[in-house]
């Protein structure tokens, strides 16, 4: 039988995935827009931005796909998808901030590494 603590755990460790699942959704879209404000003929700076959020965006959607999945109890591979999405977010968000125009994108970024973060904290 389970314990109310372990319930609470449960609960805990669901809402800090759905925490982290919605930051990676919110980057994904905000990384997608600040590739989109890119200048397709632009300089190689741009390329880089360009790059970056379509990265960022796949690498959010990998993380929202892992954490929704029922099946996800292998905490060590949730662990390495949450840590490849921070730093993948962290990245992105230094790249954002030399792009004017991509300040939503580079806050977006750095909410999701947060929560990744935090979601990490949970993990034993």
């Amino acid at each position: 039988m389970t314990t109310t603590t372990s319930q609470q755990e449960l609960f805990r460790f669901l809402e800090d995935r759905f925490a982290c699942a919605q930051a990676c959704t919110e980057c994904a879209r905000a990384s997608a827009l600040g590739a989109s404000l890119v200048d397709p003929d632009g300089r190689e700076h741009q390329e880089l931005v360009r790059r970056k959020g379509i990265m960022c965006a796949e690498v959010c959607d990998a993380t929202c796909r892992v954490l929704s999945e029922e099946s996800a109890t292998d905490e060590a591979g949730i662990r390495a998808q949450l840590e490849w999405c921070r730093t993948v977010c962290l990245e992105s968000a230094h790249v954002f901030d030399r792009q004017p125009g991509a300040e939503e994108s580079a806050a977006a970024c750095r909410a999701c590494a947060r929560a990744c973060t935090d979601f990490i904290g949970t993990l034993r």
